[in-house]
């Protein structure tokens, strides 16, 4: 059935004669508490001992390499797997022991398990269906995920990016308070990588708890208010954004008619330089960079000082083996 659905059908109503009022439980979810949580698969510890507040009014990214441990934290958070030691809670209270947790908890890990001979909206309605939510529901979600327009199309028929928007109006057809999706830009074009940012901005404005994990960081830099940093299965960073980018100290994007020239001007002064929406970003302050500029003759475009999270992340998991000493400038 894949994960979306087993979510969706855990704790759910069986009342499949009626519609259920659109307000069925008084109690509200804000807080999402990891303590000591940990996962071992035999000898290898996946999670190990992460604690973390996530609080409602915010939306906190999730930050680490691939194999950090971000999904396997994810799937202890909802039930899907259980804790070696420590606990995942939801106000105090374990995903199993929320009332109707699809009232209450949105969740998306992947965007694979949709049958593809299916139309969105009936994949939606099967699960609005088995959880006793209203009749109305799909119509919302496709309308709130843009996919409106292709609610009668086969899901086999949708593209990655269209997936992930089923994904996440599957995960928001409770009108859920918490929101926790792995990777959400995954496969998303710009546009729609735009019109997620906005939606998941509204979603923290009226109040609602959203944990997104990415490393897709230049997004997660245009988007989170709390970053959390996991590596190798444990916690080494939480921060909020303002503090992690302060962290990264003040570096330069630059233009240039001769980037190629002036990029490598830049790497045998003992600069690091990378590329980022067509700008050369380079580790130095931008009276460096200018002083560089001139005495090479290198004509520039723009310059502008800049501090991005992905600094403080790479700074934060560059293996220490590999990490080079801080130079004084």
């Amino acid at each position: 059935m894949g994960r979306n659905l087993s979510l969706e059908l855990r704790g759910c109503h069986r009342d499949r004669n009626h519609d259920p009022p659109s307000h069925p439980t008084e109690t509200t979810v804000t807080t999402i508490e990891w303590s000591g949580l940990t996962k071992s698969f035999g000898e290898v510890v996946a999670v190990d001992d992460v604690n973390a507040t996530i609080e409602s009014g915010r939306l906190t990214a999730f930050l680490g390499p691939n194999g950090a441990g971000k999904t396997t934290t994810f799937r202890m958070l909802l039930g899907l797997a259980t804790p070696t030691s420590g606990t995942a809670t939801f106000d105090g209270k374990r995903y199993d022991e929320l009332q109707d947790p699809v009232r209450h908890v949105g969740a998306m890990l992947e965007a694979s398990g949709f049958h593809p001979g299916r139309t969105a909206l009936d994949h939606l309605r099967v699960l609005t269906l088995a959880a006793g939510l209203p009749r109305e529901a799909p119509i919302r979600v496709l309308t709130a995920t843009g996919l409106s327009d292709n609610a009668h199309r086969k899901v086999g028929d949708f593209s990655l990016g269209m997936r992930q928007r089923l994904g996440l109006a599957a995960a928001m057809l409770g009108d859920p308070e918490v929101l926790v999706l792995d990777e959400p830009t995954n496969g998303l074009d710009p546009q729609g990588t735009r019109w997620l940012r906005g939606y998941l901005r509204q979603l923290v404005d009226e109040g609602r708890t959203v944990l997104v994990s990415s490393h897709a960081l230049s997004e997660v830099e245009q988007t989170a208010d709390q970053v959390l940093v996991i590596v190798g299965g444990r916690l080494i960073r939480s921060a909020t954004l303002a503090d992690l980018r302060a962290e990264a100290g003040v570096g330069s994007r630059v233009r240039s008619v001769e980037p190629d020239r002036f990029e490598t001007i830049l790497l045998h002064a003992g600069y690091h330089t990378s590329y980022h929406d067509g700008d050369l970003v380079v580790d130095a302050a931008p009276e460096r960079v200018g002083e560089l500029a001139a005495a090479n003759q290198v004509v520039l475009h723009h310059l502008a000082a800049t501090a991005r999270l992905e600094d403080a992340f790479f700074r934060l998991t560059e293996p220490p083996e590999t990490a080079e000493p801080t130079r004084s400038r």
